[in-house]
This record gives structure tokens, sequence and C-alpha cells, in this order.
């Protein structure tokens, strides 16, 4: 699997947005995006028109870096929300926020989707009692996601169990004594609050 190996900061300035791929680096004046708004390289001062095909690449690969999927997966993705009842925009976002290391980041557990989809990869999740191994796996309404029993005493979790009213999406839960989680509802296009416009990636694809 083809996976990014630069600066993750590069990314932000390729955007010219916060993708929050640091963690709490992201939110502290230490962000390289403050001093360097610019993207990166030896044209990335110039201002240059961008085109209608441009701003929709723009888009496709400023989400694509949100979420840290690949382009393979992210078109899997826009294939599935296409099929599906409802706006393919939406559907697509909400199946995008379905994936195990991005409620395990939404959870708290990571303090960014990297670091979460680590943990997921480390075999330290469990969804439903059984050990989920797998970043991609879909989780359902109901689904119960937790840090593994004999994980739960490691030190690595101790800022989350101190932790108090954790700001979640109000389709999860979460008990951070216990470090489980519960999938309530299912993600509605309002629940997703990253700036994303999503029509301009289905023009991208439609064409």
């Amino acid at each position: 699997m083809a996976k990014y190996t630069g600066a993750d900061c590069r990314q932000c300035r390729r955007e010219g947005c916060k993708l929050y791929l640091k963690g709490a680096k992201c939110n502290s004046e230490k962000c390289p995006l403050l001093k360097k708004f610019a993207a990166p390289g030896d044209h990335g001062k110039s201002r240059k028109k961008a085109s209608g095909y441009s701003v929709q690449l723009r888009e496709k690969q400023k989400t694509k870096r949100y979420y840290g999927v690949t382009e393979k997966q992210f078109k899997m993705y826009y294939d599935k929300a296409s099929e599906m009842r409802g706006v393919t925009g939406d559907n697509m976002l909400c199946l995008i926020e379905r994936r195990l290391d991005n409620v395990v980041y939404r959870l708290g557990l990571g303090t960014s989707r990297a670091m979460a989809r680590q943990i997921v990869n480390h075999g330290h999740i469990t969804v439903n009692g059984k050990t989920v191994n797998i970043a991609s796996y879909l989780v359902k309404a109901g689904d119960i996601v937790a840090v593994k029993e004999n994980k739960k005493d490691s030190t690595m979790w101790d800022a989350v169990k101190e932790t108090k009213n954790l700001s979640l999406a109000k389709w999860l839960e979460f008990d951070n004594a216990t470090l489980t989680g519960k999938v309530v509802a299912l993600p509605e296009r309002s629940d997703i609050d990253l700036d994303i416009q999503e029509h301009l990636i289905v023009e991208l694809y439609s064409k």
C-alpha cells in the first residue's frame, strides 16, 4: 500500500489549512502553518489562478489527507456511496467516518488519526469483545469499541482516564474510566466538523 513518508506538516501547507495530523502540535504555536503559510516548494508563493479541475483535485486531496486514506480506498468509498440512496457526497463522508481508526480518534484514544490507526493495527482495540486490527473496519450502530482488557493498564491510557467531559461526536458515547465507547447511531453529514466541500469531489469523480 502506498504510504506518505514525508513531513506531515508539508501536507497542511500544501492544502493551505490545518489537517490535524500531528495531534496537540496542530493547536500550539509550534504549528509550521503559522510561520509558513505558503505551499512547499520553489513555486509555493506564486499566485496562479486555480482552474476548476485544480479546485476539485485539491478538495479531494485535502479530504484524503484528513482521514489518511489512499486513492484506491477513497475511490472505493465514492463508488459505494454512489450506489446508496441519498446524496453521494454525504454518504461518502459518513462511510469514511465509520472507519475504526477514525472512531478511535473521535473517542479520544488517539491524539491524531495516524496514532489511532497505529493503535488499531497493533491490536489494542476490540469491537463487541473481539480484537479488530483492521483500521478500515466499518463500525455499525450499537457496536462497542473498547481497549483490549489486557492493555487497559498500560500507561499510554493514563491521560485518557484522567480526562473528564470529552467533547465527542453526538453519535458516540465513551466511558473514560473503562476505556469503552459505543456507537449509538450512524454518523450524519451534520455530525462531521471538517471543512470539506464534498460536492467538488463528486464533480471530479463524475467526469
